[in-house]
């Protein structure tokens, strides 16, 4: 390996630690902005149980209302990972992702072309779930609202593309834009046949924002540390402080060859 390779590929590790960090820095800063709070007396602590209740319900997406309605083709426990690749591959990788979170979108910079290499060679299939973490910790509804456009465009066959054309153009964490549905749009029509009178009535419509709250809710009673959280055959990558993109394919590929 080149001198080159071998510090581009340090440095993809090193950028998505950093936003993993800031992320939980955030968390502790929430979690200490509460406790903190206490002092104000049993008033003052009420009012900010009742602010941590509301950032919750915005967090788990309680507030969609009507049954969780799948898009086509999810699989999984309640329907909740969208599948990418073949069935019949030896390997499974299980993303939880939020579409504003920066960390995702290092992630997807450092593994993407290796996890398309792989899906399309049939050696490696990839279940997504949605979560909106950020929505909860920053308030707004831009990882909903993309979150469900994503599952919209499942529904037209295109949840790749699409997938990626969002964390190609993810706005900063604190920037909710993907919380407008005309940005969402703008955004598909980067993809060839996506905007169609159905998939633009499912994004306004917001046909599947109950199905991401159920998605959003597995993902805090899995326990998770953040986003992304990237399991390979139920084992979590982030323990392996050695893993690079060329270190996953080779494993992939050594169990695909059996």
């Amino acid at each position: 390996m080149s001198e080159k390779n071998h510090e581009a590929k340090r440095t993809a590790r090193e950028r998505l630690a950093v936003e993993r960090e800031k992320q939980k820095s955030a968390q502790k800063r929430r979690r200490g902005l509460i406790v903190g709070a206490s002092v104000v007396g049993v008033l003052g602590l009420a009012a900010v149980i009742g602010i941590v209740a509301a950032n919750a319900g915005k967090d788990d997406g309680s507030d969609s209302a009507g049954p969780a309605v799948a898009p086509s083709g999810a699989k999984g426990k309640d329907g909740l990972a969208i599948p990418v690749g073949k069935e019949s591959a030896k390997s499974t990788l299980t993303v939880w992702e939020d579409f504003r979170c920066p960390a995702c979108q290092a992630f997807e910079t450092a593994y993407r072309p290796v996890i398309h290499e792989l899906t399309a060679a049939g050696q490696l299939k990839v279940e997504y779930h949605l979560a909106t973490l950020i929505d909860g910790n920053m308030g707004g509804t831009g990882s909903r609202n993309a979150a469900n456009a994503a599952a919209c465009a499942q529904d037209a066959g295109k949840f790749t593309a699409f997938h990626d054309v969002l964390y190609e153009n993810q706005p900063k964490e604190t920037d909710d834009a993907f919380a407008q549905n005309d940005k969402l749009l703008e955004l598909a029509a980067k993809v060839d046949g996506l905007v169609t009178p159905a998939f633009r009535t499912c994004v306004e419509d917001g046909a599947h924002n109950s199905w991401v709250a159920k998605s959003n809710q597995a993902f805090q009673a899995g326990g998770f540390s953040g986003t992304p959280t990237v399991l390979l055959g139920g084992k979590n990558i982030y323990q392996d402080q050695t893993m690079t993109p060329a270190k996953l394919k080779q494993q992939v590929q050594e169990a695909a060859k059996g």
